[in-house]
């Protein structure tokens, strides 16, 4: 079992930027890939990004990259999703997963979330 619980974010201008946490429970944190989704009003789940569970290898979508980092640091158990140039359609809830497929960018194969975190973009 892996609990989940994200953090960071909040209100800023475009431009801006933003880093969310993720902070998992237990002692395996370093077997899971970790990835961000994100939901914003009315819209369906989109993958962000997700990394393997060394942090050596990331997969991002194609309007986060170049703009979006994620990494992990495995012995704090913490997963992190840097957000630069912020621009008002990344405003949505952002929710950290884990899952034991590698580096997957599908939801389903997640088996743990976490509550989320709201980010919003003013323009």
């Amino acid at each position: 079992q892996v609990q989940l619980v994200e953090s960071g974010g909040g209100l800023v201008q475009a431009g801006g930027s933003l880093r969310l946490s993720c902070a998992a429970s237990g002692r395996t944190f370093s077997t899971y890939t970790m990835g961000w989704f994100r939901q914003a009003p009315g819209k369906e789940r989109e993958f962000v990004a997700a990394t393997s569970r060394s942090g050596g290898d990331t997969a991002y979508s194609n309007s986060v990259k170049g703009r979006f980092t994620i990494s992990r640091d495995n012995a704090k158990n913490t997963a992190y999703l840097q957000m630069n140039s912020l621009k008002p359609e990344d405003t949505a809830v952002y929710y950290c997963a884990a899952s034991r497929r590698y580096l997957s960018v599908k939801g389903l194969d997640y088996e743990y979330w976490g509550q989320g975190t709201q980010v919003t973009v003013s323009s």
